[in-house]
């Protein structure tokens, strides 16, 4: 039954297109997140970052929370010293092009979280 040519395809993570699965949405991260700038842990990472000089081209505004509680939206963060303590390990790239999406840091908490696209 397991080599039968006429049976359906595969179902489950085999039958997911490769775009679906390597997308990163940054409009659901919030909580603890922990900033990897070691080019050698950049595969235990969540995702890959680019921060953004300007505001006006980021993907998201984060608000660094100083208090862990307080960052439960999109776009606050509570920034860990620890790898082990954190929710999300992102990876800081330098080149914009290898990067999943692009933050930029805000002063006011009301701005935090994704751009209306």
């Amino acid at each position: 039954m397991a080599l039968n040519p006429f049976a359906a395809g595969p179902r489950g993570p085999l039958a997911v297109p490769a775009a679906v699965v390597g997308s990163v949405d940054p409009c659901r991260l919030y909580g603890s997140v922990y900033l990897e700038h070691d080019p050698r842990r950049r595969s235990g990472c969540f995702a890959v970052v680019y921060l953004e000089p300007e505001e006006a081209f980021a993907d998201l505004l984060v608000y660094p929370e100083t208090n862990k509680l307080f960052a439960d939206q999109a776009g606050l963060w509570y920034l860990t010293e620890g790898r082990n303590f954190a929710d999300y390990a992102l990876f800081v790239t330098h080149n914009r092009n290898l990067a999943d999406f692009s933050f930029q840091y805000t002063k006011v908490r009301n701005y935090a979280g994704c751009r209306k696209r």
